[in-house]
């Protein structure tokens, strides 16, 4: 099986570091003024990628962080992936161009399945797509909207346009502190061939444990975020699961 990796999570808002519950604009809490700084500790504690995402961009549709990603990405020495407000071909080349290890298509991917093919000839593995779920159905526009695709539709089709990378969110369970959406990731896992990554409620080492006990050898990883924020478990144990 791939080895498994733990993505420390950076939500930009407003310039600082943040989290969100459930995705909410009105449930933030805020861990950090210096984003970039916060990006350095999870380096320091071991960090071998991280997730980034500019929730301004999400909201608003369009990429609102990209100056503080961009001093991110130059400050670190591990690949950073990122995500929030991509929503043209600009915007992509904006961020690989930053550095940006992956970028992630989320909203897009959604409105316009059809170019993820011609985007992935032109990106390859630099481009993943973000699929927010709740229920089963597809959210758009930072959360905001649930549609009527569903999770697997989506994530199906993206895998059969070449997309090499699906990062799948429960929003249900993201912030929550009580562990991921197992049944999910299983369903998601099972029906395509591209890599996944799990998101959404990975609090403690057990939660990684479940997800790793699942036996897919596509599912490569976790994005964690208010648990390590708020030492509810540490980088170490998690990787260490």
């Amino acid at each position: 099986m791939n080895a498994f990796t733990i993505f420390p999570a950076v939500d930009l808002k407003g310039g600082r570091c943040v989290r969100l519950l459930q995705g909410r604009a009105d449930a933030e809490t805020v861990y950090g003024t210096d984003p970039v700084e916060m990006a350095k500790r999870w380096v320091q504690e071991g960090a071998t990628y991280l997730h980034v995402v500019d929730l301004d961009g999400a909201f608003e549709g369009r990429s609102v962080q990209y100056a503080l990603v961009g001093r991110i990405i130059a400050a670190l020495n591990i690949p950073v992936q990122v995500g929030g407000g991509v929503r043209t071909d600009e915007d992509i080349q904006r961020l690989v161009d930053a550095g940006a290890s992956r970028v992630i298509l989320g909203t897009r991917a959604w409105a316009e399945p059809d170019v993820l093919a011609a985007l992935t000839d032109r990106f390859g593995a630099r481009l993943a797509v973000g699929i927010d779920s709740r229920d089963g159905k597809v959210q758009i526009k930072g959360w905001t909207e649930t549609t009527q695709l569903t999770t697997l539709d989506l994530a199906r089709k993206a895998d059969a346009l070449g997309v090499r990378t699906l990062i799948v969110t429960d929003t249900a369970t993201d912030g929550m502190l009580q562990g991921p959406n197992l049944k999910a990731m299983d369903a998601v896992c099972r029906a395509v061939n591209a890599d996944v990554i799990a998101s959404g409620g990975v609090t403690t080492p057990e939660d990684v444990a479940a997800l790793k006990q699942l036996g897919h050898p596509n599912l490569i990883g976790a994005i964690v975020g208010k648990s390590l924020y708020e030492g509810r478990s540490t980088l170490k144990a998690l990787q260490s699961a």
